[in-house]
């Protein structure tokens, strides 16, 4: 068995009079990859942070190999003392290190090293501590929410570095498929106590169910045992004394084992408030183009979404897709093209940036805007505070300030905020941030339920593919594409193809620089598939991704079709059919006449596509 680098033993903790942690364990071996998993405020960050040394517990004891290097990525990097990213990532290397591998992981991650700290967006202030973080080949890597404000590439960078590493990882992520690629071994912090699966996160779900089961079933023997003994003491007590003695001391420390018994903690209670039904057509764009200067955003798009669809909406930060959303619900005007919005249409956006909640301000004036202690969902007034004990907020907190809220906290509340006003047309921009898996599972089941329509703009794989119904993807210079199904078919769909230049994104200066070798750069071109690197590629003299796709798919279509025709056909030349049944011969001819007519448009689309094809390979 591999010498444990870090080991955490009976840690305890209390916080305001709340126990906290209550006996956490937790080892770390070399090239172990764990994840630690538990609800929202169940101290998984604070039980890091003693495992980096950064916090003391009350009680227990922290062991780390004396030749072993830790580093801690928390979820708020801290950057005082330091002006450029290059200075910070330079504080986190060892002293023999050189200080060229600072640099090479700057560039891997789109950063320059010159950026002012000052003045860091959240996507590049995460880059950078992550190169911190990675830059020194740590023994031990601490990880909280690693992918908090990465976009996709990034995400997937991450991934890959983190995957080849000799480092040991402990990972705290609200991202499934992140955790399920990464981890081998779970750690569960529930109610103040570890217990320990030695299996990725992929099992965990099915382990965490039958334990809580168990549990339950052992509370019910408990409780029946209880009333056994108590119909007892009320009968008198007889017999034996010292024997009724112990009896009476055995049923007080069941007592007392019951009174201290903390469930599990309950699951958010989510329910949206649905408004009128809206038009058909909720958005219809033709020929729609945005930009910014010189920099395409949106380019001679067409699109129409429909009542019921779910739009998922991907990209690298800087894409467009802000503006993009923008210009869907009718926010911003295109530069050219039309934007048709359709009629009844009640949108209510989720901002995870969180910027319109007022830090100063309570819990129950954020959700009801001051205005009394009364909010109205669906129709029907609840009092504030059992629609906020529905999402998990105890009654004490109500009357808090924002300002206090941790981060899955605050997204709890502008869930709650959102849900309770009328929709039928619902935008959720990062609305998995800061969630925990339970909470998004409920929000994924309540999405999926809605009447009404979706657009969603996230960086979480997982949530794309259990929610949409297409994905509208960049493929630079300011195209979009939209594909059917959801992320995973995506990439499917996509397989082969070459991105054009992309028209945005904030890190393309530093992955020129990388590339050209220059401030240290090994001239490799080595962050030329970094996140945010801008590609030099000339626009490609073939088909589009959406023409590729579909001429491969319109053959099977077309088969689909001929077999439907043949079908209609020999129903129809049934002699009394028209006699007998009049109705359904009148449905029949109106389905032989549409897969005709869809048929004959398919073969028509086909053959326009084979002639380009034939053009462009012949050329």
């Amino acid at each position: 068995m591999a010498v444990p680098l870090l080991t955490l033993k009976d840690i305890r903790l209390t916080f305001g009079g709340t126990p906290l942690l209550t006996g956490a364990d937790l080892t770390v071996s070399a090239g172990e990859r764990v994840c630690l998993v538990g609800r929202n405020g169940s101290g998984k960050s604070t039980l890091l942070k003693i495992a980096a040394g950064v916090v003391e517990p009350d009680h227990g004891e922290r062991f780390v190999h004396p030749n072993a290097i830790i580093r801690y990525l928390a979820q708020e990097a801290n950057f005082e003392g330091y002006q450029t990213t290059r200075e910070f990532v330079e504080a986190g290397l060892k002293p023999t290190d050189d200080p060229h591998e600072a640099m090479m992981a700057l560039y891997a991650l789109g950063l320059t090293g010159e950026e002012n700290t000052e003045t860091l967006s959240g996507g590049e202030a995460r880059r950078a501590a992550i190169a911190q973080a990675l830059a020194s080949k740590p023994d031990v890597l601490l990880l909280d929410e690693p992918t908090n404000h990465l976009d996709l590439p990034a995400i997937e960078w991450l991934e890959e570095e983190l995957a080849s590493t000799k480092s040991a990882l402990v990972l705290i992520s609200h991202d499934r498929r992140f955790l399920e690629k990464l981890s081998k071994e779970t750690v569960w912090l529930d109610r103040g106590k570890t217990r320990r699966l030695d299996q990725g996160f992929a099992g965990f779900e099915a382990w965490r169910d039958k334990l809580i089961e168990e549990e339950e079933l052992e509370l019910h023997k408990l409780d029946r045992k209880i009333a056994r003994e108590q119909e007892w003491m009320h009968g008198g007590v007889t017999g034996r004394r010292k024997r009724n003695v112990r009896r009476v001391a055995e049923l007080a420390d069941m007592r007392k084992q019951r009174r201290e018994h903390r469930r599990v903690q309950g699951d958010v209670s989510m329910e949206v408030t649905e408004g009128q039904t809206s038009g058909r057509i909720v958005c219809e764009l033709h020929d729609v183009s945005k930009a910014y200067g010189d920099v395409p955003i949106v380019k001679d798009l067409s699109l129409r979404i429909l009542r019921g669809d779910r739009l998922g909406i991907v990209g690298p930060n800087g894409a467009g897709k802000t503006t993009l959303i923008k210009l869907l619900t009718g926010e911003l005007e295109p530069d050219s093209g039309s934007v048709k919005l359709g009629t009844n249409l009640q949108v209510v956006t989720l901002d995870q940036r969180r910027e319109d909640l007022d830090p100063t301000t309570t819990l129950a004036d954020s959700m009801t805007g001051g205005r009394g202690d009364q909010v109205i969902v669906n129709g029907k007034a609840r009092h504030v505070y059992g629609y906020m004990k529905d999402f998990l907020f105890l009654p004490e907190q109500v009357r808090s300030p924002v300002s206090v809220l941790s981060g899955g906290e605050r997204g709890r509340l502008m869930l709650a905020r959102a849900l309770a006003k009328e929709s039928n047309v619902l935008v959720l921009d990062e609305p998995t941030n800061d969630l925990d898996l339970e909470t998004l599972d409920l929000l994924q089941e309540l999405i999926c339920d809605y009447a009404g329509t979706v657009i969603l703009v996230s960086h979480d794989r997982d949530f794309l593919d259990r929610i949409v119904t297409s994905v509208l993807a960049p493929n630079g210079e300011g195209e979009w594409i939209e594909y059917a199904g959801g992320y995973s078919d995506m990439l499917n769909q996509r397989k082969g193809e070459r991105p054009k230049k992309a028209s945005g994104g904030g890190t393309s200066k530093a992955a020129q620089k990388a590339g050209t070798g220059a401030s240290g750069g090994d001239g490799s071109g080595k962050s030329a598939s970094a996140p945010g690197a801008e590609t030099q590629q000339q626009k490609p003299s073939k088909l589009s991704f959406k023409e590729k796709y579909a001429l491969e798919t319109i053959p099977k279509r077309m088969e689909e079709l001929q077999a439907e025709i043949a079908r209609l056909e020999a129903e129809l030349a049934a002699p009394e059919l028209f006699t007998k049944a009049p109705d359904k011969f009148a449905k029949a001819s109106a389905d032989l006449a549409q897969s005709q007519e869809e048929l004959a448009k398919l073969e028509d689309e086909w053959l326009e596509l084979e002639m380009k094809r034939e053009e462009l390979e012949g050329g």
